[in-house]
């Protein structure tokens, strides 16, 4: 069972959804992630330490490497640190945004990472998407931060966030793998501002 506060939870905005990733997702996950080669490794990690050749994007993108990083989101969910969302387009599964590293305490705060499946783009999913979520964890979740990093050169997704009201923050020098070198990545965030009605003084 689920301990996260605000999870599992679906919501949606007109033709856009998101809800808990699930099993039933391997097969639109492999042929979208694999078709989408081109618009999305230039801008996602990959492993930098010396070993065997690293796998190749389809080798990286199959049913098995689904289910395993199914179970994994799962776990982190069940803890209460990671919050999993496939994103849907009337229904159709056509990317993801993955709420995680959730720390609570006076920290309150967690990092957001979103794609979409390229054939899509332009049409307002990812901005809907993530305002959803971000407006969720702003409420059940009852977090009060959540960063977002990003290329600086990766003009699209540093949109989707400024449209959100992210501000930025920082320049984090040399810090994802990417694309075959350590590459910078512009720090923004967003905190959730409105009064905690546990802190108002009493009458």
């Amino acid at each position: 069972m689920a301990t996260a506060p605000g999870w599992p939870v679906s919501l949606s905005s007109g033709d856009v959804g998101v809800r808990p990733l699930r099993l039933r997702d391997t097969v639109a996950w492999v042929e979208v992630r694999q078709a989408n080669e081109a618009w999305l490794a230039p801008w996602e990690g990959a492993p930098a330490r010396l070993g065997p050749p690293t796998a190749s994007w389809a080798e990286r993108h199959t049913a098995g490497v689904f289910a395993v990083m199914l179970r994994q989101l799962r776990a982190e969910a069940r803890g209460g640190r990671c919050l999993p969302f496939a994103v849907t387009w009337q229904g159709r599964f056509v990317g993801q945004v993955t709420v995680s590293g959730i720390v609570r305490g006076a920290f309150d705060s967690a990092a957001v990472g979103y794609w979409v499946d390229g054939r899509h783009a332009g049409r307002g999913i990812v901005p809907t998407a993530l305002g959803l979520v971000v407006d969720h964890c702003f409420g059940p979740v009852g977090l009060h931060r959540i960063e977002a990093n990003v290329r600086p050169e990766n003009t699209a997704s540093r949109r989707v966030v400024e449209k959100l009201g992210f501000r930025e923050e920082a320049l984090h020098l040399r810090y994802l793998h990417i694309d075959g070198a350590w590459r910078d990545h512009v720090g923004y965030a967003l905190t959730d501002d409105r009064p905690n009605p546990s802190l108002r003084p009493t009458p």
